[in-house]
């Protein structure tokens, strides 16, 4: 059972407590973080709720979200602390100025593209989306990745198609079936839940970019010091090696924030197109940044690199491998590490 793991753990427990001592921390630190109610955001739920955060010094606060715009200007504003708003977002803020930092990740791919089974044989690739109406999030992962697949199949976006900026995923849904609009940009658990609507999905987002970034974990740069996103970094990792080692418990913290049956949740969040990665992935968002480019989301720019922040995710995994050198979760980690940051 959950608590039974983590008396199992104890001595990880107490490392982490002497850390936080170490650190000279009196009182928990205030941490407020953004997220939006979805599977692929697992790790800040099971970093709250199974104590790793309060093991690293934190007086950890979640806040819901329903799409990453709105994530985004709460971080700017300094509403919040941290948070993971799909991929698009954080790069456009960046490119107009925004002093933002990519320091990890929480999901790699896990969009979908959703249509009416009666109109899926008609589109075999994007340069079937001629004369089509979509329905998108505007901001969200799959949004670049739509609009940058119409360009690669030599579609103006905004002549070619009629798209249609929505609000929520939901919303993106119910537009498909109510046949509002033929196709539908979405990401998990909407596509699975669109599904048992009666639609069905016509790509995936991996087919048609793979292994794409979604959701970083940003920051501002004026705002907590290196060694406390360190330390967030740690609790993340922990959350993110529970996930894959604790598959009941993980599902019975996750559905205490994302409202779907049981079985839903299961498949949405150990979805074979899902990397649940806290790696920056600087190769990744470097592809994205030029996805964005592609895409016409922001005008041609310099390097991403600066606003990629690796070294927080180093220290923070390799102060966890040093600590449990027999691990070998953590040496797989250390190994990708040096594979998905290439300089």
């Amino acid at each position: 059972m959950f608590f039974s793991h983590l008396r199992r753990h104890g001595k990880q427990l107490a490392v982490a407590a002497t850390l936080a001592l170490s650190l000279g921390q009196a009182t928990a630190e205030s941490l407020k973080i953004g997220f939006l109610p979805i599977s692929t955001h697992a790790k800040f739920m099971v970093a709250k709720e199974a104590g790793f955060y309060a093991q690293e010094g934190f007086d950890a606060e979640l806040i819901e979200f329903i799409n990453s715009a709105d994530g985004l200007n709460a971080l700017n504003a300094h509403k919040i602390d941290v948070g993971a708003f799909g991929t698009s977002a954080p790069l456009i803020h960046i490119a107009k100025g925004s002093k933002i930092k990519v320091i990890g990740g929480i999901v790699s791919g896990g969009s979908s593209f959703i249509i009416r089974p009666e109109n899926a044989a008609l589109i075999k690739s994007p340069a079937d989306f001629k004369g089509k109406k979509i329905a998108t999030v505007r901001l969200s992962t799959v949004d670049a990745i739509l609009r940058a697949a119409l360009k690669d199949a030599g579609l103006d976006w905004k002549k070619d198609v009629q798209i249609f900026e929505l609000k929520s995923a939901p919303a993106v849904t119910e537009a498909v079936k109510s046949s509002q609009a033929d196709i539908g940009a979405t990401w998990g658990p909407h596509d699975l839940r669109a599904e048992e609507q009666g639609l069905k999905v016509l790509f995936h987002s991996t087919d048609l970019y793979p292994a794409h970034v979604c959701c970083r974990l940003v920051v501002t740069e004026d705002g907590k010091s290196a060694e406390i996103w360190q330390r967030f970094l740690r609790a993340m990792l922990r959350a993110e090696k529970f996930v894959v080692e604790n598959h009941k418990e993980t599902i019975d913290i996750v559905s205490k924030y994302v409202k779907l049956d049981k079985g839903l949740l299961d498949r949405d969040l150990y979805n074979v197109w899902v990397d649940q990665s806290t790696d920056p992935y600087l190769n990744g968002v470097r592809k994205f940044w030029d996805t964005m480019q592609h895409s016409e989301f922001i005008p041609p720019k310099g390097d991403i690199t600066p606003s990629v922040d690796l070294k927080l995710y180093d220290r923070a995994l390799t102060s966890l491998a040093r600590e449990n050198p027999k691990d070998p979760y953590w040496q797989k980690l250390i190994k990708d590490f040096k594979t998905k940051n290439k300089a």
